[in-house]
């Protein structure tokens, strides 16, 4: 994308999103003080974790992602580990990634208390549930799941559809064996069905300044965002540059999200040591640039 089609796509945003570079300089005071390794609180169950999640998904899909499958179990543990010896200690994972082995090498190497693992299901029935929360503690190697969201929803009456699975999750939940759960949304109908149900005490949600990859305008999603913060939800965010869409405007995007009061936090793929690094000096210097802008 040029910039100037991005330009043009980017002038249409409007109601509290702005196009890149325009964004004044009130709206990121707060995020003078932001970097990766901030300890966030999230939703009601009050989950402790840092601002930014190193995600082990990109292209995930069939059991495996770029992450597993150019690391291997060896090289995206040390990357993990990496991360947690930064502050980031928010690890994002999927069954669909193949990326919980992963995982639980690098949980063996730091304290399991200091570290908050998402992982997702597709579980709908109570059967599918219960058996996916036992393989996935085996998988990962741990008695308990910080944070598991019903994957990737499309469906607006999603809760009907996954009722048995929501039932499980609650129950577990009061048990001690998950700490929190929620959603991941793919459309705009399953996002406003999620700001509105009780069950989704956490959602994972795509947002960007552009529009890329997302449920719905930027408009609308964060509107429904917005409702989900008012009503004590907790908001990941996810697709922060569009799916590598915006790679060329990774310091803007970041911005953006850093700017955002209805997301706590967010997730981006990371496939490297360099880019781990690289993200955690430009989250802090994306909020510093904010004071000049």
């Amino acid at each position: 994308m040029d910039r100037r089609e991005f330009c043009i796509r980017t002038a249409s945003v409007t109601a509290g999103t702005f196009a890149f570079g325009q964004l004044p300089s009130s709206l990121f005071a707060e995020a003078m003080k932001k970097q990766a390794s901030d300890r966030v609180t999230l939703g009601p169950m009050r989950i402790e974790l840092s601002r930014l999640a190193i995600g082990t998904g990109t292209s995930g899909w069939g059991g495996s992602s770029n992450q597993t499958r150019k690391l291997g179990l060896e090289g995206l543990a040390n990357l993990l580990e990496a991360g947690f010896d930064q502050g980031v200690t928010f690890w994002e994972s999927a069954d669909q990634y193949g990326s919980h082995p992963h995982l639980k090498l690098g949980l063996s190497r730091v304290p399991r208390d200091k570290v908050t693992v998402l992982t997702k299901t597709h579980a709908r029935t109570e059967q599918q549930m219960r058996a996916d929360l036992d393989r996935f503690r085996r998988e990962l190697g741990t008695d308990y799941l910080d944070i598991v969201l019903l994957h990737a929803l499309t469906n607006p009456k999603w809760p009907e559809e996954r009722a048995g699975a929501m039932a499980v999750l609650i129950e577990a939940r009061e048990k001690g064996i998950v700490r929190t759960h929620g959603v991941s949304c793919h459309s705009l109908g399953a996002l406003e069905t999620a700001a509105r149900n009780e069950f989704v005490q956490v959602d994972l949600a795509r947002i960007n300044p552009a529009g890329e990859v997302m449920d719905g305008s930027v408009e609308a999603v964060l509107s429904a965002l917005r409702r989900m913060k008012a009503a004590g939800k907790g908001v990941i965010g996810m697709k922060i540059l569009g799916q590598g869409a915006l790679v060329n405007r990774i310091d803007e995007c970041l911005r953006f999200a850093l700017s955002l009061d209805c997301v706590d936090c967010f997730t981006i793929g990371v496939e490297s040591r360099r880019q781990l690094d690289d993200l955690v000096r430009r989250v802090r210097s994306a909020s510093s640039l904010a004071k000049a802008a």
